[in-house]
């Protein structure tokens, strides 16, 4: 009996590290871990001419963020409710779209 509870145990517990090691993907945006949530959101636009990716804070975060990886690595959170954080989604998904090989 303790030799089929402990194997259920190990079982579930492997489960549930496969399960959070996952990365998903919600409309070509890539989740992040649960470490990557945004305190505050950047104060300035960012160029959309310096941005190289676009992530998603995962749903678990207090605050829904997006967050712009740069050209320089650099990373900020933007609110995702900004017209102009929305128009570079847009503008990053379609051009990573017309042009896969070439970023």
């Amino acid at each position: 009996m303790k030799t089929l509870t402990a194997l259920l145990l190990l079982g579930l517990l492997c489960s549930l590290h496969t399960t959070s090691a996952q990365r998903t993907s919600v409309m070509g945006i890539s989740a992040m871990t649960a470490r990557d949530c945004c305190v505050k959101f950047s104060p300035r636009r960012i160029p959309l001419g310096a941005v190289v990716s676009v992530s998603r804070t995962p749903s678990s975060c207090p605050r829904q963020a997006l967050v712009f990886t740069t050209k320089k690595g650099n990373r900020f959170c933007v609110d995702p409710s900004q017209a102009w954080v929305q128009s570079h989604v847009t503008k990053n998904e379609s051009r990573s779209l017309s042009l896969p090989g070439q970023r």
